[in-house]
């Protein structure tokens, strides 16, 4: 990148380290567009994706490799002018990372309930439905039309295709052998089904 092309260097850690040289040297494209950047995009993959969501990802760093770089946080310089050649009087931005904190340590309630929001294994969520739904069957279905007109042979044969085998149409069950010809002027509703508890 800039004058960093065909550039190999090792960084010890645990250490101040200064970049220093003239005006164009690369100094800013090796700290910040290089090691800041990878620091921050590995960084940012280690949080949920709820997280992610409040600061966005930085583009991968335009290196051959990059090793022994932990993930970590670092503040972004910024000039508190418009000249782009300033080098006085940068302030730094925290904001961002304090939203991160707070998404990370926060607790998500519903906001119906205020039942916090965790996660549930399949097991768990099993019984929660079987406990609320008693002996009714319960399936976990995919939306294929919504009250629209069709005979939507293709639709089938490509569910097909892809190992559905069951359908929920206009309120019945089918299999993929039994699916009945629909009527083309007739709005109809139909649901793949993906399984059954």
């Amino acid at each position: 990148m800039h004058n960093l092309r065909a550039l190999s260097v090792d960084i010890p850690k645990n250490k101040l380290i200064v970049f220093s040289g003239v005006s164009g040297s690369g100094k800013s494209s090796l700290a910040f567009d290089t090691l800041y950047a990878e620091g921050q995009r590995r960084y940012m993959e280690s949080l949920s994706a709820y997280a992610r969501q409040f600061v966005g990802i930085m583009q991968k760093a335009d290196v051959a490799s990059i090793e022994g770089l932990s993930p970590a946080i670092a503040i972004e310089q910024k000039t508190s002018t418009k000249n782009p050649r300033s080098t006085v009087g940068t302030v730094t931005e925290i904001y961002d990372y304090f939203r991160v904190l707070c998404a990370h340590i926060g607790v998500m309630q519903c906001t119906k309930c205020d039942i916090p929001v965790q996660a549930q294994t399949v097991d768990a969520i099993v019984a929660l439905s079987k406990a609320k739904f008693g002996e009714q069957d319960i399936f976990i279905a995919a939306p294929l039309a919504q009250a629209r007109k069709g005979c939507f042979e293709e639709v089938f044969v490509r569910m097909r295709a892809q190992g559905i085998t069951r359908f929920y149409i206009d309120g019945v069950v089918y299999t993929v052998e039994t699916v009945p010809h629909l009527e083309k002027n007739k709005k109809h509703t139909i649901y793949a089904i993906i399984d059954q508890v």
